[in-house]
């Protein structure tokens, strides 16, 4: 009987209790979550012009993208041109801070892109940038 007790009394003493172990990596979680800046997407890979002088744009918010058929997509959606000035006023409120990047394809026409900027500079975005790859 006595040595009953003491395999119980070791079965106790030996085990490890994880509860604040998994606090902590829930907290983790909850910090890299919330810090983590995701990657938008315009919804369609487009073929961008080179540019010499291309720089990275850190706080594009609004990316939209002309495809090669003159095809406009905000968010992977198809939209049409008519739209775009509600849809990056919406976008822009939602960041105010944040630049709007246009994606065009390089066998697009310049007229939608033209129509693109008119659009979102009617919506009261000004700062306006161009995708472009680096050669």
């Amino acid at each position: 009987m006595r040595e009953i007790m003491k395999t119980a009394e070791m079965d106790e003493e030996s085990s490890v209790d994880i509860t604040p172990m998994l606090d902590v990596v829930f907290i983790m979680l909850i910090f890299f979550i919330v810090t983590a800046t995701f990657i938008k997407e315009a919804g369609i890979d487009v073929d961008k012009p080179a540019a010499a002088t291309a720089i990275v744009q850190e706080k594009a918010s609004i990316l939209i993208a002309i495809d090669a058929n003159d095809n406009i997509w905000i968010n992977r959606r198809q939209v049409d041109m008519r739209s775009v000035r509600s849809i990056v006023e919406r976008l822009h409120a939602e960041n105010p801070k944040g630049t709007l990047v246009i994606q065009a394809d390089r066998e697009s026409r310049n007229d939608a892109l033209v129509q693109v900027m008119d659009a979102s500079r009617r919506a009261g975005v000004y700062d306006i940038a161009l995708a472009a790859d680096n050669p």
